[in-house]
């Protein structure tokens, strides 16, 4: 088993006034060698954005983008006229693919959003955009993983062999996690809590990535959420 711990305090960190972004891997001004992805997973950044700010008009292209809400709504904007809002509990991906251009903005004038932007290499370039957005209850993620994404499509998908899913376990829970194909690899997140994974100890916003394993245990040790992330491991 091979296993990468990524601590809360050693990520990146901006601070723009209206944007606070912490970056798990190498983003923008943020670069470590050591940190450029996990297998197909390229971007994971952890943003709180203030009442009525956000990101202007900005392209993308070539890039499987999942956006995920942890408190407040974000207003999505496109150039082909798309206009959503994802709230708590919603998801939504977007495939860039041959390049869109896109704005988010806090929808609230007041108080502030929280949300993760993850970004996964696709399989295949230069595919025609798309969108999707689904909200998931809560109650399905308790004391259980909750399939986000899959590719069997049977909730949201990406251009890319990847699942995400959430639990939130109560203190005392096991289970056990095993890769999905071969080659793959999982990454945990931790959104709050504490955690036992394969023997180390994870607290809130705590990652590990796990890769050439058979099987691994987590010991939910104190009331926990969090995110697991299943890609190939690219080279």
């Amino acid at each position: 088993m091979k296993k990468i711990i990524h601590c809360a305090n050693t990520r990146g960190y901006a601070n723009h006034g209206w944007l606070k972004s912490h970056h798990t891997f190498s983003f923008a001004s943020y670069y470590d060698p050591e940190r450029i992805h996990f297998g197909a997973l390229r971007v994971l950044n952890d943003d709180q954005v203030k009442g009525g700010m956000g990101f202007g008009a900005h392209p993308h292209d070539n890039m499987e983008i999942v956006s995920i809400v942890l408190d407040g709504s974000l207003e999505h904007r496109d150039n082909t006229g798309k206009q959503e809002v994802i709230r708590k509990n919603d998801i939504q991906v977007m495939s860039a693919g041959t390049g869109v251009v896109h704005s988010e903005f806090n929808a609230s004038k007041t108080d502030d959003v929280s949300f993760l932007q993850i970004w996964v290499i696709p399989n295949e370039r230069n595919v025609t955009p798309r969108y999707d957005q689904q909200t998931f209850d809560p109650a399905g993620r308790e004391n259980r993983l909750q399939v986000l994404i899959s590719p069997d499509k049977s909730a949201l998908w990406l251009h890319q062999d990847a699942w995400f899913s959430l639990g939130k376990f109560d203190a005392g829970k096991t289970l056990d996690i095993t890769p999905k194909f071969q080659g793959a690899g999982s990454y945990l997140f931790v959104l709050s809590g504490e955690l036992n994974v394969a023997g180390e100890v994870l607290h809130t916003r705590d990652a590990i990535g796990l890769s050439d394993y058979d099987s691994a245990t987590i010991e939910v040790i104190k009331p926990a959420e969090f995110l697991l992330i299943d890609v190939p491991m690219l080279q």
